[in-house]
């Protein structure tokens, strides 16, 4: 495939995952349970047919020893990440968050790995904090400007606010530490992501039962929710439905997930294959930024120059965390030669 069509792919699935989850969530606030387990559940089902081959196949890493510290942390933060958004946590904050990942993943390299980083990459790190920590102030100051003209002064609704936040605080230094996991576990028994990505979704599985009421009650309030004609086949479908079905058409890579079309993460497998390092660091760079451009301008979230501020720190710390001038300077010097 060229590498143009692999770009349209990441930014077309990738972008358009966001925006019907955004979608979904203005709608129902209390979507994230139903919408965590429709991914675990149709990956699991994509997996048990065309990765384990009706479960004949046997996985390489070991299930009862290995897998399932894996799976418990994949599920947790799963969950967590998209129950988060119940919490009056706007979708642009819910993305610079996660796009601070390597906070965690470097405090966590230092402190079990014993790694050690170069200046510049602590230097990167301390932009990206600091970014966030911007961004999430100035969200804290929006909302208790909104809160002030409630009877009971939004105390409540700032202290679920604030819960939310902690966790995907708590959900960001899982998902680090999952990472290392994997490293590790990689490193012992080799690279097998298909059999990795459909363990991680069908083992926990059974966790949901807790969750069934809360499933099923949003499952009826989708189908509740008005009809939607789907064009060429002049069908009414409920338009909750629709968008949770456009949602893993369109499936993200930030959840890790790829049913149906595959189109975001087989897009990104694509121009890892057929790009060098440092155009898919800047694609997928500009792809969140494109991302979080569309729910500011299209949902009329709140955005001051502070939070631009921000996440120009965020952004900017991580392409100095990825060394993009060295990136830059290499491929021309490879191309000179």
């Amino acid at each position: 495939m060229h590498p143009a069509a692999a770009i349209g792919l990441v930014f077309a699935g990738c972008c358009s995952n966001v925006f019907f989850l955004e979608l979904l969530v203005t709608e129902h606030p209390g979507a994230g349970n139903i919408v965590t387990f429709a991914q675990f559940l149709v990956i699991a089902v994509d997996g048990f047919f065309f990765t384990t081959n009706f479960c004949r196949k046997k996985p390489v890493i070991p299930i009862r020893c290995k897998y399932a510290m894996m799976v418990t942390m994949f599920f947790t933060v799963s969950v967590v990440n998209n129950y988060a958004l119940n919490f009056h946590i706007p979708m642009p904050l819910h993305m610079i968050f996660r796009a601070g990942s390597l906070i965690a993943n470097m405090m966590l390299g230092i402190i079990l790995l014993k790694k050690s980083y170069k200046p510049a990459k602590y230097v990167a790190v301390l932009m990206i904090t600091a970014g966030i920590f911007t961004c999430t102030y100035m969200s804290a100051q929006s909302m208790v400007r909104e809160d002030v003209d409630t009877e009971d002064g939004g105390i409540v609704q700032f202290l679920w606010w604030l819960l939310g936040i902690a966790m995907l605080t708590f959900a960001l230094f899982m998902s680090a530490r999952m990472g290392i996991y994997q490293e590790v576990l990689y490193s012992e028994y080799g690279k097998h992501p298909k059999e990795a990505l459909f363990y991680n979704h069908a083992l926990p599985l059974p966790a949901f039962l807790p969750l069934a009421g809360d499933i099923y009650r949003h499952a009826v309030l989708f189908s509740q929710s008005e009809p939607i004609m789907i064009p060429l086949l002049e069908v009414g479908v409920p338009k909750m439905w629709f968008f949770l079905l456009m949602n893993y058409t369109s499936i993200t890579c930030i959840s890790l997930t790829y049913p149906f079309t595959y189109v975001c993460i087989r897009g990104v497998f694509i121009l890892t294959t057929e790009c060098a390092s440092l155009t898919v660091t800047l694609i997928i760079t500009l792809r969140k930024f494109v991302s979080l451009i569309l729910s500011i301008f299209y949902f009329q979230n709140p955005f001051t120059i502070y939070h631009w501020f921000g996440t120009s720190l965020v952004f900017g710390g991580t392409l100095l965390f990825v060394d993009i001038y060295n990136m830059i300077k290499q491929n021309l010097t490879k191309k000179k030669d």
